[in-house]
């Protein structure tokens, strides 16, 4: 029986990692799902009550409570599931695997800041600077991931590898041309891997 809403945009990548983490942790059945529509400029009324800033993804537990933020989102599923953790519960592998998924993070904040900066600003007021300064962030990332953490990405898919996982996508989605396979071939094929597994595959965008 769903106990807790989610507000919901299909589109969004960190919303698509709290889907993954639903089917990864047998919850999906716990979530009804709000769609909401909100960009940098408009936002959505229902989605800024007990979340004033209008963060997306938001988790709306049984009492009220509103979760915002899809690292403490996933952070609260993985303490409610009976199942082995997403993430180790303390000690060094716990921070280790906290960075890893803290890098994906930064890599969808950039992909996003650029899509924003390149689709919605108007033409005439884009900063290219800005956007080559996303782009470098996001390279320097992925190659550290394949020169350095390709062994902890395929010893488990947990909270860090969901999260590098949904950041290649929405690469793929936002930036076809970006063309990161050339350049990390390990990080591909564990990409071809990993996108296969239910949960990738259920919570697929749409477009």
């Amino acid at each position: 029986m769903a106990t807790m809403t989610l507000f919901h945009s299909p589109l969004s990548p960190f919303v698509r990692k709290v889907m993954v983490v639903l089917h990864e942790t047998g919850q999906l059945e716990r979530v009804t799902l709000k769609s909401v529509n909100v960009s940098p400029v408009s936002g959505d009324d229902q989605l800024n009550q007990s979340n004033p800033i209008g963060k997306l993804p938001a988790l709306r537990l049984d009492d009220g409570t509103v979760l915002h933020d899809s690292r403490v989102i996933c952070e609260y599923l993985d303490h409610q599931h009976v199942g082995s953790p997403l993430l180790p519960r303390e000690g060094s592998a716990r921070w280790r695997r906290l960075t890893l998924a803290s890098q994906a993070d930064a890599i969808l904040d950039a992909a996003v800041s650029s899509r924003y900066e390149s689709f919605l600003r108007p033409e005439d007021k884009r900063w290219d600077g800005w956007l080559d300064a996303q782009s470098q962030k996001i390279r320097r990332s992925l190659a550290d991931l394949e020169q350095q953490h390709l062994a902890e990405l395929a010893s488990v898919f947990d909270l860090a590898a969901i999260g590098v996982a949904c950041a290649l996508s929405y690469l793929d989605l936002r930036q076809p041309e970006f063309g990161w396979r050339e350049q990390q071939p390990g990080l591909a094929a564990w990409y071809a891997e990993v996108s296969q597994r239910p949960s990738m595959v259920a919570t697929a965008p749409a477009v």
